[in-house]
């Protein structure tokens, strides 16, 4: 009776699973990556009414990187787990989208609020009564917890949980337990969409960093630009290109910011990653007497081993939460509102000419007799091939090394795993990605695997299949574990792999006709599949065995894998 007079009061009353999904709907989310449990059955029974597509992936960590793919090109994901054995399935790709600041909103299904009062012994747990275990270990790796336990404060907790993900972006935890999914709550909230506007800045004090930043930059005689991918985390890359455009700066990007950049500009310079740089880009960047670096995230693998020659006190840092001027911090300040700023009041600066532009065959390629193909050929050619708004994942080893050697066409977006750098993310992420670009007329996505990587995920071509997605994705065959040989045991027999019969592969997942597969071996054979028009019109899903050399790799990565071989002795 209770229920019913509550229920009567509500205005607009809506189930918890439908404001949680609808939610999810109006910020943008339009497919939702995870695997079926008996705890978010009843759940995802209500995707079809809120206007969203069920993915169904192989494994719950697959799911994970698939929704962080997802999330990278269309600005948040949403990934649902079961409880206790589906979500810690999925803390690693949770983990990494912490680490290199992607929002997803994981929704766990969790046991009926009794069951868990009680302590009951029911499958999933650990045995001992104990049902806050596993939202505890989430805790560390999410910016924000909603446990959805009473019906009071559902709405917030969604809201809240939701906005914080966008505002941050970092995963959130949304625990919703199964008589929960069903329960009523006030649905007139929705008419009012979530507040995704970032807190503004303190007028005074961002106009007193802004002043300061004037200072320095109109002093400097030969500044530059370094961007990073915290400035494609937290949405600064229109503020990015008027600065561009603004002061002429020669512009450079870090690994983990490749992509940030339009590279047809003309004051575009190349990636700049410490001794792992081009010369012509190492030289201008560490010559500069002051470097406005925008979004940074100074790892070990993004640094080229910490081999950055730059100094604070000739660097002013960017970032979502405040700005540091050489040794002075600015907290409580976020970057946009300050570079919009400097970019209206900045007068005229020193701009040198960009002296090298990193998207030429290196010298010893040019004019080489040789058919093998090597990665100091294969980056700069995958340059050309390249179509404007490609979209280009690159896993953790060699391709995320070489790719630094590839000048992009406008509008190209890559994604990479530089930070968390677990193998096996790129297949997972080409699927999310693949997915997003289908919502948003089919932008062609294309991966750059290598095939002990593939070894890990390889179950999302199923998902791909399933979801009738068309990347291309080049699977890099040689033989093991490369980035891995180069750091220790290069004739060990734990970084082999067992040889698989890569191009049937889709086969055996049931692609039948939805599928065609090549294997390359020379570089005549792959520049001919460039130049294949039905190739580059992406007709179905297309996968390539590409022959390397085994003992072939980037330059930069024998170098950043000799600075960890010897951090780690």
């Amino acid at each position: 009776m209770a229920t019913d007079i509550a229920t009567r009061e509500l205005r607009k009353p809506v189930d918890v699973a439908e404001y949680l999904f609808r939610r999810l709907h109006e910020v943008g989310v339009r497919s939702v990556h995870g695997v079926p449990g008996d705890y978010n059955l009843a759940a995802l029974d209500y995707l079809p009414k809120c206007g969203l597509h069920w993915v169904g992936n192989c494994n719950e960590l697959n799911a994970g990187y698939a929704a962080d793919g997802y999330a990278r090109i269309n600005g948040i994901s949403a990934l649902v787990t079961t409880f206790g054995v589906g979500e810690l399935s999925a803390l690693n790709a949770i983990a990494g989208a912490y680490s290199e600041f992607v929002p997803i909103v994981h929704i766990v299904g969790q046991p009926h609020t009794r069951s868990q009062r009680d302590g009951m012994l029911l499958h999933h747990t650990l045995g001992n009564g104990d049902f806050n275990v596993f939202a505890k270990m989430s805790g560390g790796i999410s910016c924000a917890m909603g446990r959805l336990n009473e019906t009071h404060e559902v709405a917030t907790l969604i809201d809240n949980a939701i906005r914080e993900c966008w505002i941050r972006s970092r995963p959130v935890y949304i625990g919703l337990p199964t008589d929960m999914i069903v329960k009523k709550i006030e649905g007139e909230r929705l008419d009012t969409p979530i507040d995704l506007s970032l807190p503004p800045n303190d007028p005074e004090k961002e106009d007193y960093v802004v002043d300061v930043v004037l200072k320095y930059l109109n002093a400097a005689k030969n500044p530059v630009i370094l961007v990073d991918a915290c400035a494609i985390r937290h949405r600064v890359l229109d503020e990015v290109h008027d600065l561009m455009e603004a002061s002429g700066l020669p512009t450079f990007v870090a690994p983990m910011g490749k992509g940030a950049v339009d590279e047809t500009r003309k004051n575009y310079g190349g990636v700049y990653a410490g001794t792992g740089s081009n010369p012509g880009v190492r030289e201008q960047v560490e010559a500069s007497d002051l470097i406005l670096s925008i979004g940074a995230i100074k790892s070990d693998f993004n640094t080229a081993g910490f081999s950055y020659r730059i100094g604070q006190l000739n660097t002013i840092d960017f970032h979502s939460t405040y700005v540091r001027v050489r040794y002075s911090e600015y907290p409580e300040i976020n970057m946009k509102g300050v570079l919009r700023k400097v970019i209206k009041k900045m007068g005229r600066v020193n701009a040198a000419p960009v002296q090298y532009i990193s998207n030429a065959l290196p010298d010893t390629e040019k004019g080489s007799a040789s058919q093998a193909i090597t990665h100091a050929w294969l980056w700069p050619v995958v340059g050309q091939w390249l179509k404007e708004r490609d979209i280009v994942i690159t896993e953790t080893g060699t391709a995320n090394f070489g790719i630094w050697d590839t000048r992009f066409p406008a509008d190209v977006t890559a994604i990479s795993q530089v930070l968390w750098g677990s193998i096996g993310y790129s297949v997972g992420a080409c699927q999310g990605a693949a997915l997003a670009a289908k919502e948003q007329n089919n932008r062609r996505t294309v991966l750059f695997v290598g095939d002990g990587s593939l070894q890990l995920t390889v179950q999302e071509l199923s998902t791909m299949i399933r979801n009738n997605l068309n990347p291309i994705v080049f699977v890099i065959c040689n033989q093991g574990y490369t980035i891995e040989r180069f750091i220790h045991g290069w004739d060990e027999t734990y970084n082999d792999i067992q040889p698989w019969d890569i191009k049937e592969l889709p086969v055996v997942f049931g692609a039948k006709d939805k599928y065609k597969g090549y294997r390359v071996t020379t570089r005549e054979e792959l520049t001919k599949l460039f130049a294949n028009k039905e190739f580059n019109s992406v007709p179905c899903l297309q996968l390539v065995e590409l022959h390397m050399p085994r003992d072939d790799a980037p330059a930069s990565l024998k170098l950043t894998a000799e600075s960890a071989a010897h951090r780690n002795k």
